[in-house]
């Protein structure tokens, strides 16, 4: 996707009609209507013209390059101007490229196409990053990213935000009794019914460490996430994966901690955690194989 921010109307057209091939355009005729367009939008490539009313392009980067949304969008910037202190700026501002006008189509294309498949490569390679070997879920890094941004999210809007830590029971029996081998088997079917559990947009699982998941629950308030703790005990029980050196069930279990909270000034991504983490802790002293929801006062 190529989001196009000009506010010349020719300009558009022009670049429309050189990168049509290259993939879906958008458009946007000045600097806060892009922004905005490319939060919602995140396209891979950026055009940006220097020259508009209103925020100007290098104002447009900075602004782009600093959301964690946008900061991965590739942008190129657009002028009339030429001279190494033009390019300087717009490098400086965050910019990957630089082209001038009057437009060469074929260097265009061939910059634009040359960008659009060094994005392709970055976002596999981020992909890679971000996912836990073992499972092929999120891993804990990339969790406390979405949920850092999940967090100032629900407190703009003043919503509730749930977070459960879900702790597969004795695994380390489990281990011991049938090897590290059918311990990753397990870890995985686990780790596949959590996340086919995840069925409303926004929902995000990882692999928070060793036996342990987490789970981000948009729009969750406590009774929502109790239901969802005890169903997802539930879920995984029906596995039915069998745990000869468990003391809490003949099958593999899980103990369920979540916690819900509209974020506030006062509250932070830290309390939420371990909050969720004080729920995990009392649903293993109660006897395991449950979910308890820790109430904030």
């Amino acid at each position: 996707m190529i989001l196009i921010i000009d506010d010349s109307v020719d300009t558009i057209r022009l670049l429309n009609s050189m990168l049509t091939e290259q993939g879906k355009i958008l458009f946007a005729i000045n600097g806060e209507a892009g922004i905005r367009l490319a939060k919602l939008q995140q396209p891979a490539l950026i055009l940006l013209d220097v020259e508009m009313t209103g925020m100007n392009g290098y104002e447009v980067c900075a602004a782009l390059k600093a959301d964690p949304i946008t900061r991965d969008c590739a942008v190129i910037i657009i002028t009339a101007h030429v001279g190494m202190e033009h390019e300087i700026a717009a490098l400086e501002a965050g910019a990957v490229d630089f082209i001038s006008k009057p437009f060469n189509p074929p260097v265009v294309r061939a910059r634009v196409q040359t960008h659009l498949r060094l994005q392709q490569q970055a976002a596999m390679m981020r992909q890679l990053a971000n996912r836990d070997g073992l499972t092929g879920l999120y891993n804990r890094r990339y969790l406390d990213e979405v949920l850092a941004q999940e967090f100032e999210r629900h407190r703009r809007q003043q919503l509730p935000l749930a977070l459960a830590i879900i702790d597969v029971d004795h695994f380390k029996a489990y281990n011991d009794h049938y090897g590290h081998p059918q311990g990753d088997a397990c870890l995985q079917g686990v780790a596949n019914a959590i996340n086919s559990g995840a069925r409303r947009p926004g929902e995000w699982v990882a692999r928070y460490g060793g036996e342990e998941f987490a789970v981000i629950l948009p729009y969750t308030d406590a009774a929502a996430a109790e239901g969802y703790g005890q169903w997802i005990c539930e879920q995984i029980q029906a596995l039915q994966i069998p745990h000869q050196g468990s003391t809490t069930a003949p099958t593999v279990t899980i103990s369920v901690g979540l916690v819900s909270l509209v974020p506030t000034l006062q509250s932070s991504m830290q309390q939420l955690v371990a909050a969720a983490d004080q729920a995990l802790y009392q649903a293993k002293t109660d006897g395991r194989n449950r979910a308890i929801v820790h109430h904030c006062s």
